[in-house]
Protein backbone atom coordinates (compact mmCIF):
# COMPACT_ATOMS: atom_id res chain seq x y z
CA UNK A 1 0.00 0.00 0.00
CA UNK A 2 1.30 3.46 -0.90
CA UNK A 3 2.30 5.63 2.10
CA UNK A 4 0.05 8.41 0.77
CA UNK A 5 -2.99 6.19 1.24
CA UNK A 6 -2.54 5.73 4.99
CA UNK A 7 -2.30 8.27 7.80
CA UNK A 8 -1.90 7.69 11.55
CA UNK A 9 -2.83 10.19 14.24
CA UNK A 10 -2.20 9.98 17.97
CA UNK A 11 -4.08 11.83 20.67
CA UNK A 12 -7.67 11.94 21.84
CA UNK A 13 -10.36 12.52 19.21
CA UNK A 14 -13.96 13.38 20.06
CA UNK A 15 -16.65 12.07 17.69
CA UNK A 16 -19.72 14.03 16.67
CA UNK A 17 -22.63 12.58 14.68
CA UNK A 18 -24.04 14.96 12.05
CA UNK A 19 -26.70 12.48 10.88
CA UNK A 20 -27.20 10.45 7.68
CA UNK A 21 -23.79 8.78 8.03
CA UNK A 22 -21.83 12.02 8.39
CA UNK A 23 -19.34 12.17 11.28
CA UNK A 24 -16.70 14.57 12.51
CA UNK A 25 -13.71 13.47 14.59
CA UNK A 26 -11.93 16.39 16.26
CA UNK A 27 -8.65 16.75 18.12
CA UNK A 28 -7.59 20.07 19.66
CA UNK A 29 -4.08 19.37 21.01
CA UNK A 30 -1.16 19.38 20.17
CA UNK A 31 -2.52 20.95 16.98
CA UNK A 32 -6.06 20.96 15.66
CA UNK A 33 -7.17 18.16 13.32
CA UNK A 34 -10.69 17.49 12.03
CA UNK A 35 -11.64 14.32 10.16
CA UNK A 36 -14.91 14.45 8.24
CA UNK A 37 -16.57 11.16 7.28
CA UNK A 38 -19.32 10.66 4.71
CA UNK A 39 -21.59 7.60 4.52
CA UNK A 40 -20.12 5.83 7.55
CA UNK A 41 -21.37 2.33 8.26
CA UNK A 42 -24.64 2.03 10.20
CA UNK A 43 -23.12 0.85 13.48
CA UNK A 44 -20.57 3.69 13.62
CA UNK A 45 -22.25 5.17 16.69
CA UNK A 46 -21.70 1.92 18.56
CA UNK A 47 -18.07 1.68 17.38
CA UNK A 48 -17.22 5.29 18.27
CA UNK A 49 -19.05 5.11 21.59
CA UNK A 50 -18.99 7.97 24.06
CA UNK A 51 -15.33 7.68 25.12
CA UNK A 52 -12.57 9.59 23.30
CA UNK A 53 -10.95 7.86 20.33
CA UNK A 54 -7.19 7.30 20.42
CA UNK A 55 -4.56 6.18 17.89
CA UNK A 56 -6.62 6.87 14.78
CA UNK A 57 -5.46 5.20 11.57
CA UNK A 58 -7.06 6.03 8.20
CA UNK A 59 -6.61 3.88 5.08
CA UNK A 60 -7.97 5.09 1.75
CA UNK A 61 -8.97 2.36 -0.69
CA UNK A 62 -10.48 2.71 -4.16
CA UNK A 63 -14.08 2.26 -3.04
CA UNK A 64 -14.02 3.03 0.70
CA UNK A 65 -12.08 4.39 3.66
CA UNK A 66 -11.28 2.26 6.70
CA UNK A 67 -10.69 3.87 10.11
CA UNK A 68 -9.10 1.85 12.91
CA UNK A 69 -8.80 3.24 16.42
CA UNK A 70 -8.82 2.54 20.15
CA UNK A 71 -12.06 3.27 22.01
CA UNK A 72 -13.07 2.06 25.47
CA UNK A 73 -9.83 0.06 25.80
CA UNK A 74 -10.56 -1.98 22.64
CA UNK A 75 -9.62 -1.82 18.97
CA UNK A 76 -12.48 -0.96 16.62
CA UNK A 77 -12.90 -0.08 12.97
CA UNK A 78 -15.42 1.85 10.89
CA UNK A 79 -15.81 1.90 7.11
CA UNK A 80 -16.97 5.02 5.27
CA UNK A 81 -17.39 6.15 1.66
CA UNK A 82 -15.08 9.14 2.05
CA UNK A 83 -12.84 10.82 4.64
CA UNK A 84 -11.36 14.31 4.54
CA UNK A 85 -8.60 15.27 6.99
CA UNK A 86 -8.30 18.97 7.75
CA UNK A 87 -5.09 20.01 9.49
CA UNK A 88 -4.43 23.67 10.23
CA UNK A 89 -0.78 24.44 9.64
CA UNK A 90 0.96 27.35 11.32
CA UNK A 91 2.66 29.87 9.05
CA UNK A 92 1.30 28.19 5.91
CA UNK A 93 1.55 31.28 3.73
CA UNK A 94 5.12 32.02 4.77
CA UNK A 95 6.23 28.80 3.06
CA UNK A 96 4.47 29.54 -0.23
CA UNK A 97 6.45 31.27 -2.99
CA UNK A 98 4.06 34.23 -3.31
CA UNK A 99 4.80 37.10 -5.68
CA UNK A 100 6.31 40.20 -4.14
CA UNK A 101 5.34 43.67 -5.34
CA UNK A 102 8.28 46.05 -5.55
CA UNK A 103 8.24 49.87 -5.65
CA UNK A 104 8.10 50.05 -9.47
CA UNK A 105 5.11 47.73 -9.64
CA UNK A 106 3.29 49.67 -6.92
CA UNK A 107 3.91 52.93 -8.80
CA UNK A 108 2.62 51.39 -12.04
CA UNK A 109 -0.61 50.12 -10.45
CA UNK A 110 -1.18 53.44 -8.64
CA UNK A 111 -1.01 55.22 -12.03
CA UNK A 112 -3.38 52.72 -13.63
CA UNK A 113 -5.98 53.09 -10.86
CA UNK A 114 -5.63 56.88 -10.86
CA UNK A 115 -6.14 56.86 -14.65
CA UNK A 116 -9.26 54.69 -14.33
CA UNK A 117 -10.84 57.13 -11.82
CA UNK A 118 -10.79 59.96 -14.39
CA UNK A 119 -14.18 60.23 -16.18
CA UNK A 120 -13.89 58.14 -19.33
CA UNK A 121 -10.48 56.82 -18.28
CA UNK A 122 -11.78 53.27 -18.05
CA UNK A 123 -12.80 53.32 -21.72
CA UNK A 124 -9.52 54.91 -22.79
CA UNK A 125 -7.55 52.29 -20.86
CA UNK A 126 -9.61 49.55 -22.52
CA UNK A 127 -8.88 51.03 -25.96
CA UNK A 128 -5.15 51.27 -25.17
CA UNK A 129 -4.95 47.64 -24.09
CA UNK A 130 -6.68 46.41 -27.26
CA UNK A 131 -4.34 48.37 -29.51
CA UNK A 132 -1.73 46.17 -31.16
CA UNK A 133 1.79 47.42 -31.59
Amino acid sequence: MSPKLRRNFSGAFVSRDHGKGAWQLSRRAPHEINVFLRDAQHDAAQAFGSAPIADLGIEWHEDKVLLTFMSNERVASVAAANAIVHESLERLYERLPLARVDADARRFWRRVFRFVRIPGGRYLLKALTRRRL
